[in-house]
């Protein structure tokens, strides 16, 4: 028998998560903004309010939010079958795009596996994978902020058992062609799950984009994952879904824990749904925006990337990444900064846009003494 008190002198003094979580990073959302003239653009989020007809359907459900929601999100699932012409066991939901791929991380991976993405790409990536008990192997981008799909396919290994393929890809902005994600999936073994993240897909306008829908259809291994926290607006409810063969959503769905979508979630999801060619009208504008944007600036210093998001991407490193991140500070302008790589703006109505313009003209006059 062991000495009891011995064991109880070598223990901690308090409570110890798993080690995985001392290396594990905070998630850090992008900042809020306080006071009108604060522009929001560091959370990839939609600048327009909820439609009409989803603040009425919203407003009809707060009636009952005293009973539990579906916890099958039965309407939903169905109403997403038919939006994509396949049956509703090909359909998965779940608390955002994220909180689907963390169901399908837990349901697909754990310790010992690896999960290979792009490097930089969405920030939640390795901080899931970890959470599974994984191991992330992460690739580095072309420099034209690319997939390396060639650098990813050649990462996988016989401890693979998920490669994410963000497209259009955050924070770059840059999208994946279909055949190149064809020549891609050659390349992968059947057994590794392979999905295609596409938080932004609805303000992609590449003749090339990716039908991921047509690679499920063909291929047993593929999964995309999808959101209505962007160009549908709904980030605050936090709903995302994933399509699939219905074998691999089966497990995706077991490890979601139940009434992870809620009501309120649910009845606008599909509101938003019946609105479809409102909403595409507002991503049309968006992309607009882009485009202007793009090219105001296209005379400048910046490293300005030809994104298919609702954001734009500069690769901007060093003091110059902090003069920059500064200047918009001083302008009320809230960006996303990455210190080692880059800024991402997201786009929003066209006053708050001239105001990213004239931050990034004014401090391109100065840039040229900043190395």
């Amino acid at each position: 028998m062991t000495n009891a008190t011995t064991d109880q002198s070598k223990q901690p003094r308090e409570p110890q998560p798993r080690d995985v979580f001392h290396r594990i990073p905070a998630y850090k959302p992008g900042r809020r903004a306080e006071g009108a003239q604060i522009a929001a653009l560091a959370s990839n989020e939609s600048h327009h309010n909820p439609l009409p007809s989803v603040r009425e359907a919203l407003a009809a459900e707060t009636q009952r939010v005293n009973r539990y929601p579906d916890a099958g999100v039965v309407a939903l699932h169905e109403r997403l079958a038919q939006k994509f012409a396949v049956v509703a066991d090909q359909i998965a939901t779940g608390a955002g795009s994220i909180g689907v791929l963390q169901q399908l991380i837990s349901a697909y991976c754990g310790p010992g596996d690896e999960v290979v993405f792009a490097w930089r790409s969405f920030e939640a990536y390795p901080l899931l994978v970890y959470l599974a008990g994984a191991d992330p192997v992460m690739v580095p981008l072309r420099e034209d902020e690319s997939h390396d799909l060639d650098g990813i396919a050649a990462s996988v290994t016989e401890r693979t058992r998920v490669v994410l393929l963000c497209t259009p890809n955050n924070p770059t902005g840059v999208s994946l062609s279909h055949d190149a994600v064809v020549e891609f999936l050659d390349k992968v073994p059947q057994h590794v799950l392979v999905v295609i993240d596409e938080a932004y897909v609805e303000y992609e306008t590449s003749e090339d984009a990716v039908d991921s829908l047509a690679l499920i259809a063909e291929r047993p291994n593929v999964l995309a994952l999808r959101t209505f926290s962007k160009a549908y607006g709904l980030a605050g409810l936090r709903v995302g879904y994933a399509v699939s063969t219905p074998r691999i959503i089966e497990s995706v769905r077991k490890a979601g824990l139940p009434f992870s979508v809620n009501s309120l979630a649910q009845r606008a999801a599909i509101a938003s749904l019946d609105a479809d060619d409102e909403l595409a009208v507002r991503a049309t504008e968006v992309v607009g925006a882009r485009e202007r944007l793009v090219a105001e600036l296209r005379d400048t210093a910046w490293q300005i990337v030809p994104s298919q998001a609702n954001f734009i991407w500069i690769r901007v490193t060093g003091d110059r990444n902090a003069a920059l991140s500064a200047a918009f500070d001083e302008a009320g302008i809230l960006t996303r900064v990455f210190p080692e790589d880059g800024i991402r703006i997201t786009l929003a109505d066209a006053a708050t846009n001239d105001r990213v313009v004239d931050v990034l003209r004014s401090v391109e006059v100065t840039s040229t003494s900043i190395s």
